[in-house]
């Protein structure tokens, strides 16, 4: 682990806390997180923090092969006395901090992955890090933010334990493995955490988490409902009947069946799903069939993603498929199968614990109303078990030219960021626990 000199954590978290920290309004009320003693343990941390963010980013490991960064955490919790699970779902940790008062539980999660990506950003602590991923040779990167969730949450966990003899309740501290999905042939995730029994003893009252995102720092986005798409794969076969192309009439041509069903797909999301209730996407993201130019293929395959941000909906534009799809090859003399793999569920901010927790983020940050978006986040299936509230952490580089999405090569953080989260998962732990 390469060392951080303190007086650089303790720098950037000045900035960074003078920027967000709001002052309560005549309309909020005080709790435990607004106390000077939580302050100043979040300032003590901050050095930890920044110096676990730079270390998990150099040391980036994909999903079901977080070992390295899980032992980081695992150790970090077990100093701090915290109940330690490891193991579950190949390398996730689940920290256990039991409070000395009765009351609610609490579950925090961060997801520790990182993705096959090489990094193309100039840090003194950039990933060089290689791997095998797929069958092929990859670059490792951090190039969503997952190291800054980590730190985060293990910053929280030491304020939080820190703070066990006032605590009414207990704090669940999830780290979380293959977010992004796992290789090929594993399970993986947080569907594979529940699967092991991760809420079968000890189930939460409400389950948060948080995304760091390339928005305003300072800024703090949520909203109720639909937050992030569920994310299904499709592969659809069209069959046809071989024959020369100089002469398609004595056979049927699967290209055109498929490509006349390409466009069937978008009349699903363009004109049979209601756009004001709900934004849906239907992508073929590849078409292989045929072999050489003057033959008309037997078959062809397509496969895709379908993103719906309404469980509902989701379930309706699924039939819309299969009666498309069939119905397009029917009618030119083919035929076709259609496969929907589901994967990750609507991410679905519960809205009576969003309304609830919101005067706790504003105690802590500029809280916008977050728009809807189409990627997909598997904290979604915590929040089918559980009220869940997931929030965007706005950690954009203050020098716009350096302002990447997630995932891009040339993604960046700003840590003043960092701070911030810490203090947002600790509000909501706090305010959740004492009843606001």
């Amino acid at each position: 682990m390469s060392h951080i000199p303190n007086r650089v954590g303790i720098s950037l978290l000045a900035a960074a806390l003078t920027l967000p920290m709001i002052a309560p309004s005549t309309t909020q009320a005080a709790s435990a997180a607004d106390s000077a003693e939580v302050r100043r343990l979040i300032d003590d941390v901050m050095p930890e923090v920044i110096e676990w963010r730079r270390d998990i980013h150099q040391h980036p490991e994909l999903g079901n092969r977080e070992t390295r960064t899980a032992g980081l955490v695992s150790d970090h919790l077990k100093a701090l006395g915290i109940e330690v699970r490891t193991g579950i779902a190949h390398t996730g940790v689940v920290g256990i901090l039991r409070g000395a008062k009765d009351g609610p539980v609490v579950a925090l999660r961060a997801d520790m992955d990182a993705l096959p990506v090489t990094e193309a950003v100039d840090l003194s602590f950039a990933s060089k890090v290689t791997t095998t991923y797929n069958g092929k040779e990859v670059g490792v990167a951090h190039a969503c933010g997952h190291d800054a969730h980590t730190a985060i949450l293990m910053g929280a966990a030491e304020v939080l334990a820190n703070m066990k003899d006032e605590i009414k309740g207990t704090v669940m501290f999830i780290f979380q493995p293959a977010e992004e999905g796992a290789p090929q042939g594993e399970e993986g995730g947080a569907a594979m955490m529940l699967k092991e029994g991760l809420f079968a003893e000890l189930k939460p009252d409400a389950v948060f988490g948080l995304h760091v995102m390339p928005k305003q720092l300072g800024t703090i986005e949520v909203r109720e409902r639909g937050t992030l798409a569920s994310s299904d794969s499709f592969t659809i076969k069209v069959t046809g009947k071989q024959t020369h192309g100089g002469m398609p009439w004595n056979g049927v041509d699967p290209i055109v069946l498929a490509s006349q069903i390409v466009l069937g797909l978008q009349t699903i999301t363009s004109r049979q799903v209601d756009l004001t209730k709900s934004a849906s996407v239907i992508s073929v993201g590849a078409i292989n069939g045929g072999l050489r130019a003057n033959i008309i293929p037997n078959e062809v395959e397509m496969v895709g993603t379908i993103r719906m941000l309404d469980s509902d909906i989701r379930k309706s534009v699924h039939e819309m498929m299969e009666r498309t799809v069939n119905n397009i090859a029917e009618s030119g003399g083919g035929s076709a199968e259609l496969h929907i793999t589901p994967g990750y569920p609507v991410t679905y901010n519960d809205p009576e614990l969003t309304r609830r927790m919101m005067p706790s983020l504003e105690k802590v940050a500029d809280v916008k109303e977050a728009l809807p978006m189409t990627p997909a986040e598997d904290f979604a299936f915590y929040a089918q078990e559980v009220p869940g509230m997931y929030f965007f952490l706005g950690a954009a580089p203050e020098n716009p030219e350096d302002i990447y999405p997630n995932h891009s090569p040339k993604f960046q953080l700003n840590e003043k960021a960092l701070p911030i989260g810490v203090t947002a998962m600790t509000t909501v732990a706090l305010d959740f626990l004492n009843g606001q």
